[in-house]
């Protein structure tokens, strides 16, 4: 469901958000479903509950889940993607990134393009 990389520069509710976020796409987390609990997830992936309780919160805030007082935390039934100037910023340089290393790796545009339909259709 989740897994952690704790040797990894990303910070943990970076990952927990990154994670959720896929399962969401992918369809593991569907509409409507119930999260587990802050301290039910802390416990299943071994992590400080303020650790997820973060990441739901940023997640929240993305309007990617919904937190109904009493009831526990859900994920959105109808998810509107917000453009983010900042996160578009983000992609771009992580985009020209990834460019740079192929290039130098000898990857080309069009191997490239089809890398990325090749993980798009993963989603």
């Amino acid at each position: 469901m989740i897994n952690i990389d704790s040797r990894s520069s990303k910070p943990i509710y970076e990952q927990i958000i990154e994670k959720i976020k896929e399962n969401i796409i992918k369809g593991i987390f569907k509409p409507g479903d119930k999260l587990p609990s802050v301290r039910e997830l802390a416990s299943l992936i071994t992590v400080n509950p303020n650790t997820i309780g973060k990441a739901y919160t940023e997640l929240e805030r993305m309007k990617a889940i919904e937190v109904i007082r009493g009831k526990g935390t859900y994920v959105v039934e109808n998810f509107e993607p917000i453009m983010d100037e900042a996160k578009m910023r983000e992609i771009k340089e992580n985009m020209k990134r990834i460019i740079i290393e192929a290039h130098y790796i000898g990857l080309d545009k069009d191997m490239l393009i089809e890398m990325l339909n090749d993980i798009y259709s993963e989603f």
